[in-house]
């Protein structure tokens, strides 16, 4: 151990000693939080939400804090094994009490930050990060490894907006900014087996697949196909050969429409159900092996005797995106504006539906400005509800500043269909977003009372369920700013004991793991997650969130499922795999995961090359 200054490591005697320090960090409420945060100068300090908590912490002279400065060169894989200690790195000098206190300064909302140190030019170009250690009277109380656990606001489940059906924003990327919205599209997800030593598929091939998904009416927009290979050939080999296969069958699908067919191919080896489908035979101890030393044992011979299982591997998995086909595609905005209002001065509603589709289609597109809407010119009679209701929600689908906007107008409609479901629904839909953001005020349990009634309206329990559920986020959010724990756990608890009421996509299962991280119920997000993540087929960010949870439980990472899991996840994303074990500022969750014999094991095998 080096230098260590003033610093006591009590031994025997620890709980004595401790015994205030181990008490407040045991009464600390979860939505406490601190973190070392490093500035241009290499500064260090230490900040925390919760002044009151921090004061209680640092109330005597000898309580303090010394930073510990650990590089990741401690855990390169050419050492065979990692030094023990308590100190894993270089300390720093401690800093005590009084002047922690005194340097102590609001920093954003709810932050506050304290001076703890200054990284030296020793550190300049390595991977560092900086683990805390809690000082009770000079002794060494708590050592604090920080983990960068990705917590968020859980954003409203989306409750989507009623155009001629409910229609919901499609995610585009679970955990970005990035969203568009679904208006004529629906997808359709498939298996196709591969056999063994076929390459391509043909017209022919394909042909009974493409009749049986009734594509008359749509055109395919984008193709998802994810190429599996059974494990046993050489790996560049077994990638190669899934690509041709899965670019095959997208040829194969673009012979049957004209429109250019947007495509995403990832192929890789199948070990997910390789170990999953080995588990309880006789063949169970490979799972203990490294993937080399598998494929060496398989390619001996033991492929021939496993192919029962192997066959079920080779396969592709498609996700078609489908657009419903329009006729009115080649028509300028002007002439389908024009078009419209002589249809709809015709009362043929049904085409005017199809007319208005096209135009919205081409808003989204940007060929022109949202503005036009103005010009369809609708007859503001009951029977024509449904192409205001439209032309309103779409306004709002299209730009989220519209949301005051289309309320105005939604609420100006309802006087005219007191009765219609899906402006009602709508009003409800936008109140949540001006509840939320306080953009007007908003008389909660009226709100409430308006959500219960919509069942009369013929609007289904688990709409309104979902709607429930959105109703306790914004009120746990408030509670939160108000500091009412209590209160706020219970709107939590709502959420979690109710949210099996209603149908989730992948995306929702995520925003509610990352919902649950945010208020510090770590292991009710890691609950709903956990039967997510064991098939070949889950959503990449939700089981690299999942990874991003459960990677510092030691007794769950030595276990030969949770290896399987990283596999999957190696599999899927590689690169962004080893990226947990970067530096917590540098992307990763920390680099001392590798602490982790386990953990180091399937990084040095996968990401040290």
């Amino acid at each position: 151990m080096g230098q260590t200054y003033d610093i006591q490591f009590p031994q025997a005697n620890r709980a004595v000693v401790c015994q205030r320090c181990t008490q407040i960090f045991n009464q600390k409420p979860k939505e406490v939080n601190f973190s070392i945060v490093r500035d241009k100068a290499n500064n260090l300090f230490f900040e925390i939400n919760d002044k009151q908590w921090f004061n209680q912490v640092f109330k005597n002279a000898g309580d303090g804090i010394a930073i510990d400065v650990v590089i990741k060169d401690r855990y390169d894989c050419s050492e065979v094994s990692i030094r023990d200690g308590q100190i894993r790195g270089e300390l720093l000098k401690p800093v005590y009490a009084s002047t922690l206190k005194k340097t102590l300064k609001p920093e954003g909302e709810r932050r506050f930050r304290t001076r703890v140190g200054k990284l030296s030019q020793n550190y300049t170009n390595k991977e560092v990060e900086f683990n805390i250690l809690f000082l009770s009277n000079k002794n060494l109380c708590r050592y604090q490894t920080i983990f960068n656990l990705q917590a968020y606001q859980w954003d409203l489940l989306d409750m989507g907006m009623y155009l001629d059906s409910l229609t919901y924003k499609t995610r585009l990327n679970a955990l970005a900014d990035k969203e568009g919205y679904t208006l004529k599209y629906k997808n359709l997800q498939f298996t196709i087996p591969f056999e063994k030593n076929k390459s391509n598929y043909s017209q022919e091939d394909i042909k009974p697949l493409y009749d049986s998904l009734r594509l008359t009416d749509y055109n395919i927009k984008k193709i998802s196909i994810r190429a599996y290979s059974s494990v046993e050939g050489n790996l560049d080999r077994n990638i190669e050969l899934q690509e041709q296969r899965a670019n095959s069958i997208v040829t194969a699908l673009q012979t049957f429409q004209k429109p250019t067919i947007t495509t995403e191919v990832t192929s890789s080896e199948n070990w997910v159900e390789f170990l999953n489908d080995i588990s309880n035979t006789e063949y169970e101890g490979l799972k203990k092996l490294k993937k080399v030393v598998i494929k060496s044992k398989l390619k001996e011979g033991l492929a021939m005797r496993l192919e029962p299982y192997l066959k079920n591997h080779r396969k592709a998995i498609i996700n078609l995106e489908l657009e419903k086909k329009d006729r009115f595609k080649d028509k300028s905005v002007t002439v389908l504006i024009d078009l419209f209002n002589e249809i709809l001065d015709q009362d043929k509603e049904i085409e005017a539906i199809e007319i208005q589709n096209s135009i919205f289609e081409k808003l989204k597109n940007k060929q022109t400005d949202p503005e036009v809407l103005k010009q369809m010119k609708i007859p503001k009679q009951l029977k024509y509800a449904l192409f205001f209701n439209k032309n309103s929600a779409f306004r709002y689908l299209m730009d989220e500043r519209n949301l005051l906007i289309a309320y105005r107008e939604l609420e100006d409609l309802e006087k005219l269909a007191p009765e219609d479901y899906k402006i009602k629904y709508n009003l409800a839909a936008l109140k949540f977003k001006i509840w939320r953001y306080k953009v007007e005020p908003v008389d909660e349990e009226e709100f409430k009372k308006e959500i219960l009634a919509l069942k009369n309206y013929g609007i289904s329990q688990t709409l309104i369920d979902r709607m429930l559920v959105n109703y306790h986020i914004v009120k746990s959010e408030i509670y939160l700013r108000k500091q009412d724990y209590v209160t706020k756990d219970k709107s939590v608890d709502y959420i979690y004991s109710n949210y099996k009421k209603i149908p989730l996509t992948d995306y929702d299962y995520l925003s509610l793991a990352q919902y649950l991280s945010y208020y510090s119920n770590i292991d009710k997000a890691v609950a709903i997650l956990s039967s997510k993540v064991k098939s070949i087929d889950v959503n990449e960010n939700l089981l690299f969130y999942y990874l991003n949870l459960t990677l510092v439980d030691k007794e769950l990472t030595k276990t030969t499922d949770y290896r399987t899991i990283m596999l999957n996840a190696i599999s899927m994303n590689k690169k962004r795999f080893c990226t947990i074990f970067n530096a917590f500022d540098d992307g990763g969750v920390t680099f001392q995961l590798l602490e982790d014999d386990f953990l180091r094991a399937t990084y040095c095998e996968n990401c040290n090359r």
